[in-house]
């Protein structure tokens, strides 16, 4: 579905979120109205509501209290043509239905049917919206799902929350200290927002087994930390012939992940910059998330002054890591008086994922634009907080 031209406000959608280990927007769905809390994901493509209520699911959305309600039946050209990027091919029910199993990097899964019902966004309302109805999957991280009610799949997919809207642009900006932030849909020409620099997304023709075509790629051209530039060849950070080793911008996903090299080579860095600053937590077995073995004993606060730069250099554009957002408290865990700080860059290969993933710790307070239109993301160092303030959000 697209909205006519006509119908566009001149002023852009606008919707306020709140962050923890993930994104989640609050916004409404169906008529009569019910209030969903949804996880802001750019790295995957179809919205989903858990419309089952278990003790693991408590917030759900009810089907059958909303007239506009529609499932999609498999014989349509919605379940037949506009699934080909999902992950796991679609099937069709005992009751003709169409069904549909996502699966995510980190083994989560969700399955239940496609359907469509109206969605409200700043008091604008989106009949037809296609999403998936969910009754059942699995989580790798229990305690954080059951605080929203499903996911907004923000990639370029055909059935994209954002491409079935039409807009040819959306900006977010993720604030570092209340945990709040501002998703904004349409044009943003703000006096205040300072020029962004643009990196241009990376297109490939032909179909690739392990590059993602629908997602945000960027072309990571090399790692600064503070003055140093990495000594890793150009070759590191392109995709090879199998489309693996892409960067994406994936707001799904906490922090970020670099392949083998690259995370080497980072850690070997801060390690040696960092020496006589950072107490190293000498346990080798000890790693944060599975791909996070770079941690460290502080006792009091975190030196963050004291913390050299991390720089990800884009074609065009570069993203700073600096001070608070270069560690990660590990909630709970403590080594006699001391806290256990972890590196905020991950190996993508203890992960198994064949990329690298730029996530939405080291996105914060950076206005980051995603231009559809132009095929570019753009970045802007920000006040985000002050953002949300001038725009009139309401966290």
């Amino acid at each position: 579905m697209t909205i006519p031209s006509a119908s566009i406000p001149r002023q852009p959608n606008k919707l306020s979120f709140h962050h923890n280990v993930s994104l989640t927007v609050s916004l409404s769905i169906g008529s009569p109205p019910q209030n969903v809390t949804m996880v802001l994901d750019t790295g995957s493509e179809l919205s989903w509501l858990h419309c089952n209520k278990t003790p693991a699911t408590p917030s759900t959305f009810d089907p059958h209290h909303s007239t506009s309600y529609s499932p999609t039946p498999c014989s349509s050209s919605v379940c037949t043509t506009r699934t080909r990027d999902f992950t796991l091919p679609v099937s069709c029910d005992t009751k003709k239905l169409c069904h549909v199993t996502i699966s995510y990097a980190d083994a989560t899964s969700v399955e239940g049917n496609l359907a469509s019902d109206t969605f409200l966004i700043d008091g604008s309302g989106l009949p037809g919206m296609v999403f998936g109805c969910m009754d059942s999957g699995s989580s790798s991280n229990p305690d954080e799902d059951a605080k929203s009610t499903g996911l907004i799949g923000m990639n370029r997919g055909s059935l994209s929350f954002v491409t079935q809207m039409g807009f040819q642009k959306f900006s977010y900006c993720i604030s570092g200290r209340d945990s709040s932030g501002v998703l904004l849909f349409g044009e943003t020409n703000f006096p205040w927002l300072r020029p962004l620099n643009y990196t241009p997304m990376v297109q490939i023709s032909t179909p690739l087994p392990y590059f993602d075509r629908v997602a945000y790629t960027v072309q990571l051209e090399g790692i600064r930390v503070s003055g140093q530039v990495l000594a890793l060849p150009k070759s590191v950070f392109v995709p090879d012939h199998t489309g693996a080793g892409q960067t994406m911008v994936d707001s799904g996903t906490q922090f970020t992940f670099l392949l083998g090299p690259a995370y080497t080579a980072l850690k070997k860095e801060f390690m040696q910059q960092t020496k006589g600053v950072l107490r190293v937590l000498e346990e080798p077995n000890f790693v944060f998330q599975g791909a996070m073995d770079l941690c460290y004993r502080v006792g009091g606060s975190m030196p963050a002054a004291g913390l050299p730069t991390v720089t990800l250099m884009f074609r065009g554009a570069e993203m700073s890591v600096s001070a608070e957002r270069l560690m990660y408290r590990v909630p709970g865990m403590v080594r006699g008086s001391d806290s256990v700080y972890c590196f905020t860059f991950g190996n993508s290969d203890l992960l198994g994922i064949e990329a690298y993933v730029i996530g939405h710790h080291h996105q914060q307070n950076v206005w980051m634009e995603f231009d559809l239109a132009k095929l570019r993301v753009g970045l802007a160092e920000v006040r985000c907080d002050l953002a949300s303030q001038r725009l009139g959000v309401i966290p």
